[in-house]
């Protein structure tokens, strides 16, 4: 895949965000980085990086921002939700609430449609154009053993449906282009701080290695590979 020269990177606050945009100034010195936050302070500095604070829930908010951009070669969508303000991951369907979906459903599934909608013509003017979202295991159908996670599961699994639903309209709209899920794994982050009690220190991951990780295999992928679902470490995800 050719060398991206505009690289966005939306929910770039985040723990996996602000790695990716670390990884990204690395590996490819003559790239320009559009980073985007919500809500974020100490935001790292680096004269190839651009700020930008963007509510990805908002439609009339990336509509207008990308009609800034005459082309973009990769966009990566880090922003991602667990628990906050609306509760957490239900253990139980007699926890399940309805705003509590409605806002992994807002942040975790809508940001990546809005994105494709209004920056298609940007990336269309890339010769090797890249679009990817951190999806997660749990969003898989086929793999769920476990059960519960009922919100989390359900907007990861319509991500996931969204992205694989998109690599087959632009196999024909931008036949060079590749869109693809990412598995992160269990990474040490805010995200993930009330569930690390029980996950194997060999299996929490710091941000900055799983950011390296994806920047290896998006730089190895091509149009060919559109519509995966891919872990840190390359493996293919079932739906």
């Amino acid at each position: 895949m050719a060398r991206p020269e505009t690289i966005v990177v939306t929910g770039a606050s985040g723990g996996i965000g602000r790695a990716l945009v670390e990884a990204l100034l690395e590996r490819f010195d003559e790239a320009r980085i559009v980073a985007t936050y919500h809500k974020a302070s100490d935001l790292p500095g680096h004269e190839r990086i651009s700020w930008r604070q963007i509510d990805l829930r908002d439609a009339q908010s990336i509509e207008g921002w990308s009609s800034e951009f005459d082309r973009v070669d990769w966009i990566l969508n880090a922003a991602g939700y667990l628990h906050g303000e609306y509760g957490g991951p239900e253990k139980s369907i007699r926890k399940f609430d309805t705003e509590f979906l409605i806002e992994n459903i807002r942040v975790n599934t809508l940001p990546t449609l809005l994105l494709a909608r209004h920056f298609g013509a940007a990336l269309k003017q890339s010769p090797a154009p890249l679009l990817a979202s951190i999806s997660a295991r749990v969003g898989s159908i086929e793999d769920n053993r476990l059960g519960g996670w009922y919100s989390y599961r359900v907007s990861k699994a319509a991500l996931n449906m969204a992205l694989k639903t998109l690599s087959i309209e632009w196999k024909h709209s931008h036949p060079r282009g590749c869109v693809v899920a990412l598995h992160p794994g269990t990474n040490d982050t805010a995200l993930s701080k009330p569930f690390q009690a029980n996950v194997d220190p060999e299996h929490l991951f710091d941000p900055a290695y799983t950011a390296s990780m994806f920047v290896e295999l998006l730089s190895a992928l091509g149009p060919e590979d559109s519509g995966q679902f891919r872990a840190w470490n390359g493996d293919v995800i079932p739906w």
